[in-house]
């Protein structure tokens, strides 16, 4: 960061376009925009990225040639720029998700094309250790060109980190693992709606509820969450599209801000943001609007650290969009759509709080 004005953001992409790689930008919060978008890591397909908590080190999905896996830069917290530190990569595609834990020495990758979560350890030296653990999830669902085998798209941390998350597209699963020396044991099972596909999943700040994005059926659904053992129960299932709306659409991206008032739910054929209010004491949500993408396909989003803007990305149009959010009523404003990089996937900041 430059100054009090300004946050860096990563953007992750698929190179199968005119992608260079992982591209950094500078969201100027006094001018209201976005500039400086540029290149920063030359690699394969890098469709995601997570940045450790202490912002000094960011984990991206990697490929080369027949290899998947995942590998880790060091940050230039000034500049943006990153500096490859390590990698561990394997025969098969690449993961589509990566998470790593707050005390950065904990990786998680979600496979889905292996049907797989796979976790490493990070030494030290701060490098990737080969894979710790690595379970292959079984089973199928009922649409059969899309669920014809596990498909795990989400493997993330609970708010104590006790447990690892994942959810499994292709089996209508979220699955609870411990993790102990970074080996993976299944203690809790959630199992949604047959075809809904569950893709993402975002915790309420209280650790209380969770809310988990469909892709396939287009809804988040509402769960309490156990800490103690890690279990959910469903208690609300809410759509993200309009009722009238019935071309194709696929549930994307989904996130909370951090007062815990209002979820974001990302919509790939509407092309739009749905926001919803959340109510503290029960965690269901009610809906509030659409806001368009201004683009094609937004396959994520999310708030920058002052919670005051939402950048959106929309992988098929190749650009980037800006809107103001407003803190209390959580409405968004569209500032700027024409940031063009090509092919995003994913977005994030660095962290500065």
């Amino acid at each position: 960061m430059t100054n009090s004005n300004t946050y860096i953001g990563y953007i992750g992409t698929y190179t199968t376009g005119n992608s260079e790689g992982i591209y950094c930008f500078t969201l100027d919060t006094e001018q209201r925009k976005i500039t400086d978008v540029k290149p920063v890591a030359r690699l394969d397909n890098p469709t995601y990225v997570a940045i450790s908590k202490n912002s000094q080190f960011l984990y991206s999905v990697a490929k080369e040639g027949i290899l998947g896996g995942v590998s880790s830069f060091k940050i230039n917290s000034v500049t943006g720029e990153l500096v490859k530190q390590s990698e561990q990569l394997s025969e098969g595609s690449s993961p589509c998700h990566v998470s790593v834990n707050s005390t950065n020495d904990l990786v998680v990758t979600a496979h889905y094309h292996r049907g797989t979560v796979e976790a490493y350890q990070v030494d030290s030296d701060r490098r990737l250790t080969s894979p710790v653990s690595v379970v292959q999830h079984e089973g199928s669902s009922v649409d059969k060109e899309r669920q014809e085998k596990p498909h795990v798209h989400y493997s993330g941390f609970t708010p104590d980190e006790k447990y690892i998350i994942v959810v499994d597209l292709g089996i209508d699963k979220v699955i609870t693992y411990d993790v102990k020396d970074g080996v993976l044991k299944e203690v809790a099972s959630l199992a949604v709606k047959p075809g809904s596909g569950p893709r993402h999943l975002t915790f309420h700040p209280s650790g209380k509820f969770a809310y988990i994005m469909t892709e396939l059926s287009s809804e988040v659904i509402v769960v309490t969450y156990n800490p103690t053992n890690g279990s959910f129960t469903e208690v609300q299932t809410i759509s993200t599209i309009p009722s009238t709306f019935t071309e194709n659409n696929q549930g994307s991206a989904i996130h909370i801000s951090s007062d815990g008032k209002y979820v974001y739910a990302g919509n790939r054929g509407h092309n739009s943001i749905a926001s919803f209010r959340v109510d503290q004491e029960t965690g269901l949500l009610s809906f509030m609007e659409h806001t368009s993408t201004e683009g094609d396909w937004p396959r994520d989003f999310i708030l920058d650290p002052s919670e005051t803007f939402l950048v959106a990305s929309n992988q098929n149009s190749s650009n980037l969009v800006l809107f103001s959010r407003d803190i209390s009523s959580g409405t968004l404003e569209l500032l700027q759509a024409d940031i063009q990089v090509p092919n995003p996937v994913c977005v994030t900041f660095l962290n500065y709080k």
